[in-house]
């Protein structure tokens, strides 16, 4: 018998596959301190929550017999990812039950910034008559800008053509061909800022998009642009999009989300033209039950063994199998990883020869791993996972490719991934050597060493003498240490590839500095 602890309000509808579980034994505690639940959960297999409970490393770690956390939601920030990993626990979520939801609150918001709905309601509330106040605009005929294209973005798009509005979007994954779908125009970042009247964010929070609109993005835009987030707080600077409406740029802001939630004393709530709601993209009648049946029924599969899907960080093979590819699991990532951030355009095909020994084994995993890290870096570690990582690139129209080979090159086993966008194509290969890990071994040809992990900065450049101790003396006087550095070159005098391990993260504006080195063609920074 299964024991499941439901720690946060769920509705029994939702529950119903677990408590109609003959092997499962369900019990719905409410409202614990953090104290409570450690205390209890080491009687659990498995721990269902929403956003109230804070799943923390001190209470995974009291959790001797926990198999499966589950989220009914999509964010997991209120659990401890890597702690949950370490421990064995896989981590559940329900990325599909509040989309229709949260594009219609984006969408509401929208209108409501339109024509300042909520503030005239307030006053009219309050004895006020002010017509002329409240004077809105219309949405046929503009622009709007959405950063993001996935489940949301596009319901966004799609609703504001019914507006008979003019979408222009913005998301390295997009292809023409998707574009041409849903009746829109293509952007690059600068353009969706500098063309819209009104921009809409539907993108995760990584470390790319932290802080993605800042004082250099509203300084680009449309006098009396309108700002709608109802994604993720932190990818627009709060601070920054004040000093944008006191300054007469951004007209108003609408915001579900905020960088610290709740906003206590934030001088966002009181800014008169910021509309704000309290994180409200998921709280449908509807959108709460999905997520709940759709989670519940994950964990109900995980603990019979069943195939599952939605995992974050855990695999859906049987134990024996995963145990034989596990050392490939972590080379297979950062593969993709180390590809997906050094190339431009939007991804068409995805190519991954298996050589050697390699070739013989279950592959299909270490593609999934292959697929999300190439995705991730640019979607969100919520979005992907080893299980939907095929399914997102079909989404996106990526052709996968595997192939078996025998030639190894020299190796007893090689993974090469090659991919191709609609500006270029590159590729990585790796292996494995026995006694110190994974290696990345030959980038477009040229034959490098590259241990995969920590701190990179990766540059393309012409062969010419002298760049090598431009760089070091840059990232000298950066006070910037390099721990390892490989060069290598397809010919003498022809283009080279730079990677330089070095003590800790390096800037945007170092990386600049880099690029107006005499040669060097384009400069990278990744943590692996």
């Amino acid at each position: 018998m299964k024991r499941v602890l439901v720690s946060d309000n769920i509705s029994k509808t939702g529950l119903k596959c677990l408590l109609d579980a003959e092997d499962v034994e369900v019990d719905i505690k409410t409202d614990l301190s953090p104290d409570e639940l450690k205390s209890i959960i080491g009687n659990y297999h498995g721990l269902l929550v929403r956003s109230q409970t804070k799943v923390t490393k001190e209470i995974i770690t009291a959790a001797k017999n926990l198999l499966v956390i589950g989220r009914a939601g999509v964010g997991i920030d209120n659990i401890d990812l890597k702690t949950a990993t370490e421990h064995g626990i896989a981590v559940i979520n329900a990325p599909d039950g509040n989309t229709i939801s949260t594009t219609e609150l984006s969408f509401a918001m929208l209108m409501s910034l339109a024509r300042w709905l909520p503030q005239a309601h307030g006053d009219l509330k309050m004895g006020q008559w002010n017509r002329k106040k409240y004077v809105g605009v219309e949405l046929n005929n503009k622009v709007l800008g959405i950063i993001g294209i996935g489940r949301i973005g596009s319901g966004m798009a799609k609703r504001a053509k019914a507006f008979n509005m003019n979408v222009i979007a913005y998301d390295p994954f997009i292809t023409e061909e998707q574009a041409k779908k849903l009746g829109i125009r293509i952007g690059t970042l600068e353009e969706v800022i500098q063309q819209s009247d009104f921009i809409t964010i539907h993108t995760p929070l990584t470390k790319e998009t932290k802080y993605l609109l800042d004082d250099d993005e509203f300084n680009q835009m449309k006098k009396g642009v309108r700002i709608i987030n109802c994604a993720r707080g932190g990818i627009i600077r709060e601070e920054a999009l004040i000093r944008a409406l006191d300054e007469g740029i951004v007209e108003g802001a609408a915001l579900d989300v905020f960088e610290n939630e709740p906003p206590v004393d934030s001088p966002i709530i009181k800014h008169p033209r910021i509309i704000t709601t309290p994180h409200l993209g998921a709280s449908t009648k509807e959108a709460q039950l999905n997520v709940a049946v759709d989670v519940a029924q994950e964990i109900y599969n995980y603990l019979s063994g069943v195939p599952f899907k939605n995992a974050i960080n855990m695999p859906s093979l049987p134990p024996d199998i995963l145990n034989h590819i596990r050392p490939f699991i972590v080379l297979a990532e950062k593969l993709g990883a180390f590809i997906s951030n050094i190339i431009n355009g939007a991804i068409q095909k995805i190519e991954i020869t298996y050589s050697g020994d390699i070739a013989e084994q279950e592959i299909d995993y270490l593609t999934r791993n292959i697929i999300k890290g190439i995705l991730r870096p640019h979607m969100g570690i919520s979005e992907i996972n080893d299980v939907n990582a095929e399914i997102m690139a079909k989404r996106r129209n990526i052709e996968v490719r595997d192939i078996r080979s025998s030639k190894t090159h020299g190796f007893t086993n090689l993974i090469t991934v090659r991919l191709t966008t609609n500006e270029e194509e590159k590729y990585i290969s790796g292996t494995l050597l026995n006694g110190y890990g994974p290696r990345f071994v030959n980038f477009n040809g040229s034959t490098i060493d590259v241990i995969p992990e920590g701190h990179l900065i990766i540059t393309d450049h012409i062969d010419r003498p002298g760049i090598i101790g431009k760089f070091g003396t840059i990232l000298g006087n950066s006070n910037i240490n390099i721990g390892n550095m490989q060069v290598g070159r397809n010919k003498l005098k022809g283009t080279a590839i730079g990677i330089f391990g070095v003590d800790k993260e390096v800037d945007d504006s170092l990386l600049d500095e880099l690029a107006k080195v005499e040669n060097v063609i384009n400069t990278y920074y990744m943590e692996l």
